[in-house]
C-alpha cells in the first residue's frame, strides 16, 4: 500500500512543555507522585488538597506553580476552584478517599450517602466545572479501583460504585468531547492513605502481595503516575477503563487472595 500515514504521538522526557496539570488531592500518594512526573516531564502544575501544610510541602517538593487548600467534595468549592483559574489548563487529575466497606447490616447509611456523593457527584462536578477550563486534547483523570469487581459480605457499596465510574466515563467522554476522559482502576497500591486503612496489617499486606503477584512486587504511586502522564500525552486514548494492580486481579480464585 502506497502513502504516508500520519504520524503518532511519541513520548519523550519532555511532553509536557507548555502543559498545565492540576492534580485534586496532590499532597501525597498517587497524587504527589503524579504531579512530580509531571513537572519532570515540563508540565506548571497546581495542587490541591484540604490540608494547607501538607499542601504547601508537596508545592515545595514539586515547585507547583500554585496551590488550593479546599475539599473537592463541596461543589461550591470546586465550581468556584475552576473559575479562579487564571487560564485554561490541559489535564485535571482526581485521587480520592479510601473505600467504604460494611455489610448490610452494620452499614452506617449517613456514611454510605457520603460515599456515593463523593465517588459519583464529584466525578460529575469535575467533569462539568473542569472540562469547560481546559484545551483540548486534554483529559480528565479520575482513580477508581478493582476491589469492588468480585461480590462478597461488606462489598455492595463498594461494588455497585466499582461498576458505576467506568459506565460513567464513558459517557462523559462522549459529552464533553474534544476532552478526553478516562479512569484508572487500581488494586492496591502502597499509599500513605493505605497505610492508614491497613495500620498493623500494613507489613503482612506487603508481603503477600509479594509472594503472590506475577509482578513480584508492590504496586506503588508512581507506577500510577507513569500511567496517568501516559494517559495524558497519549491523545488517542479515552472513555476508557486502565487496571494497574500487577495482576492482582489473576488471583481471585487462589486461596488466600483478595
Amino acid at each position: 500500500m502506497s502513502g504516508t500515514s500520519p504520524a503518532s504521538p511519541t513520548t519523550n522526557d519532555q511532553d509536557l512543555v507548555d502543559r498545565t496539570v492540576v492534580v485534586i488531592g496532590g499532597s501525597s500518594g498517587i497524587g504527589l507522585e503524579t504531579a512530580r512526573l509531571a513537572r519532570a516531564r515540563g508540565a506548571d502544575v497546581v495542587l490541591t488538597a484540604r490540608d494547607p501544610d501538607r499542601l504547601r510541602e508537596a508545592a515545595r517538593q514539586v515547585d507547583a506553580r500554585s496551590v488550593a487548600a479546599f475539599d473537592a467534595t463541596d461543589l461550591a468549592l470546586l465550581e468556584r476552584f475552576f473559575a479562579d483559574l487564571p487560564e485554561p489548563v490541559d489535564h485535571v487529575l482526581v485521587t480520592g478517599g479510601g473505600p467504604y466497606y460494611s455489610s448490610l447490616a452494620d452499614m452506617d447509611f449517613a456514611a454510605a450517602r457520603r460515599d456515593i456523593d463523593d465517588r459519583l457527584l464529584t466525578t460529575l462536578a469535575v467533569a462539568r466545572y473542569g472540562a469547560a477550563r481546559m484545551r483540548p486534547p486534554g483529559t480528565l483523570l479520575f482513580i477508581g479501583g478493582t476491589g469492588g469487581r468480585r461480590a462478597g459480605v461488606g462489598l455492595s457499596l463498594i461494588s455497585a460504585l466499582t461498576a458505576a465510574l467506568p459506565a460513567m466515563v464513558a459517557s462523559l467522554a462522549v459529552e464533553v468531547a474534544p476532552i478526553r476522559v478516562n479512569l484508572i482502576a487500581a488494586g492496591f497500591v502502597d499509599t500513605p492513605l493505605s497505610a492508614a486503612l491497613l495500620g498493623d496489617q500494613l507489613d503482612a499486606r506487603r508481603a503477600e502481595l509479594r509472594a503472590t503477584l506475577p509482578i513480584g512486587r508492590v504496586v506503588g504511586p508512581a507506577d500510577v503516575a507513569s500511567l496517568a502522564v501516559h494517559l495524558m500525552t497519549n491523545t488517542a486514548l479515552t472513555g476508557a477503563t486502565y487496571d494497574i494492580d500487577g495482576g492482582q486481579q489473576l488471583l481471585t480464585n487462589r486461596a488466600g487472595s483478595r
